[in-house]
């Protein structure tokens, strides 16, 4: 659980994992390699921040709804493969950002995502991503982003 531990000693911690909003699962495995659905900036059930970025959410909340989003996703995949220690490798991030028609610093907005994923695994955190803007998003979150990860496999 050396994962686990980093995250503590940054002063974090990995919320209870999201249940499905509609008809999907929140991962799936194939193979190596596991995909989530899409996830936002919950905090106890509720979105923590609301609005389009670039007018009622500022460029440092989407950021922070961005790094929240990320603790989301962690939460998914750790409740889909059971130890985030099995993580080999972060792949790809796909970002959506609720944008006003103005704001085009989406990449910023999802470094709040990619900053806390290299900082917590390293260069097993370095992946690809998109940062899109958008005009919504589901239940006005600010930020909306997906992941795929390569897992080891399980012993025995």
């Amino acid at each position: 659980m050396k994962t686990e531990e980093k995250l503590k000693s940054m002063g974090l911690r990995l919320p209870e994992p999201m249940e499905p909003l509609a008809n999907y699962v929140t991962a799936v495995v194939d193979g190596e390699l596991l995909y989530t659905s899409g996830a936002g900036c919950f905090e106890k059930g509720r979105p923590k921040y609301q609005g389009k970025v670039g007018a009622e959410v500022s460029l440092e909340e989407g950021y922070d709804a961005a790094r929240i989003t990320a603790l989301n996703l962690l939460s998914t995949i750790k409740a889909k493969i059971g130890n985030l220690d099995r993580v080999q490798k972060v792949i790809k991030l796909l970002g959506f950002v609720n944008s006003a028609p103005d704001f085009h610093r989406q990449p910023e907005v999802i470094n709040g995502a990619s900053d806390l994923l290299v900082e917590l695994f390293g260069e097993t955190g370095k992946h690809a991503r998109y940062a899109l803007g958008t005009s919504n998003l589901p239940m006005n979150i600010p930020v909306e982003i997906e992941m795929i990860v390569r897992v080891k496999p399980t012993e025995g």
